[in-house]
């Protein structure tokens, strides 16, 4: 063999030990199943890295590396490269995060939530610095459906709420909104809320409808009441040493995969409540499954007020600023959507003139 043939094969060996290098297996958790909906924007976002480039990534659902701040840990520490986690959890960690539990914040029309999550300045330019100084880079965040209470007895008011122990996640702003409620806030981890349920420690706790679906805790109760209160929200997080450490290509492609899986999820989400709540009749015609009306919602939306100024009291340095940019994001996605919905309006007489030719 010649040297050159030889500088050659050498030459290709090392670029091919590059390449190999560069390949990597990238840990991913979420505090969901595989087909719930955080399991599907990590399917979704695996695909879009594993299509796209050389590396792997390998995920973890719900339990399998225990409970939401074990996860969490491990993805502060690196031994996760990203990990999916509500801002219920990570309140403790990042005190403004917890503005998504002040009550009637968040729109229930889903165009509004929607363009919300997509262009807020809050969740982009205010959020970020906040997980940055907790070792994470925030990625994105997105709604999982409107939240419904989940009781044993009905609720129509907060009067109702009296004395019902009501699981909610360890955040204390929630715990707050409870209490507002009427209730007796009760923090449990998710593992244990059906035999909570089913041995009457707790009576009630809240959920989207599609997780009331799949963890079948309609089976322990009777009621599932939609009051408008709030709607789940989640984080998508990179360990920030990690991602920092990437080369620009790298990050390029977490980012575009993270916009592929956000605007997959969003698309996923469409009729998922209404077809979680005909699966939920069909498993138990007994459960009854209430809507209340905007003056069943007053006593509700009355309390809020009071969950409001408890954020700004323990929300962190931030919490004026993150509250009055949200609320301006808010009226913004508000304006944009009604907007869109008078387009078609603008334009019917174009159209009725070009069905009156066609007569």
């Amino acid at each position: 063999m010649s040297l050159r043939s030889s500088f050659l094969t050498m030459s290709t060996a090392l670029a091919l030990l590059a390449g190999a290098a560069q390949a990597d297996t990238w840990r991913y958790a979420f505090e969901e199943s595989m087909d719930e909906v955080q399991g599907v924007f990590a399917q979704k976002f695996k695909q879009e890295i594993e299509a796209n480039s050389d590396h792997q990534v390998q995920l973890f659902p719900f339990g399998t590396l225990g409970e939401s701040a074990d996860i969490m840990e491990q993805a502060q520490s690196g031994i996760l490269q990203f990990v999916d986690q509500s801002p219920g959890f990570t309140g403790a960690l990042i005190p403004e995060a917890q503005v998504f539990f002040v009550p009637y914040l968040l729109p229930t029309d889903s165009g509004q939530l929607n363009a919300f999550f997509r262009d807020s300045k809050a969740i982009h330019d205010l959020f970020p610095p906040l997980y940055a100084e907790q070792g994470l880079e925030l990625l994105t965040m997105f709604p999982e459906g409107e939240v419904a209470m989940n009781t044993k007895s009905k609720v129509e008011s907060p009067a109702d709420l009296k004395e019902v122990k009501f699981r909610v996640m360890t955040n204390p702003l929630l715990v707050e909104a409870y209490k507002a409620f009427g209730a007796t806030p009760t923090p449990l981890p998710w593992g244990e809320v059906y035999g909570g349920l089913q041995t009457n420690i707790i009576q009630g706790q809240e959920n989207p409808a599609f997780y009331l679906n799949s963890q079948k805790s309609y089976e322990v109760t009777d009621h599932i009441t939609f009051a408008g209160h709030n709607s789940f929200t989640t984080a998508v997080m990179a360990n920030k040493a990690f991602y920092d450490g990437l080369p620009e290509a790298d990050k390029q492609l977490v980012d575009q995969a993270i916009k592929a899986a956000f605007d997959e999820i969003l698309t996923y989400q469409e009729g998922l409540t209404e077809k979680s709540l005909e699966e939920i009749k069909a498993a138990k015609p007994s459960i009854t499954i209430t809507t209340l009306t905007e003056e069943q919602r007053q006593p509700f939306r009355d309390a809020a007020p009071e969950v409001e100024a408890k954020f700004l009291e323990i929300g962190g340095d931030q919490a004026q600023a993150i509250l009055d940019q949200m609320k301006a994001d808010l009226e913004a996605a508000k304006s944009a959507t009604s907007a869109d919905a008078q387009t078609p309006a603008a334009t019917a007489p174009d159209a009725a003139a070009s069905d009156t030719a066609a007569n």
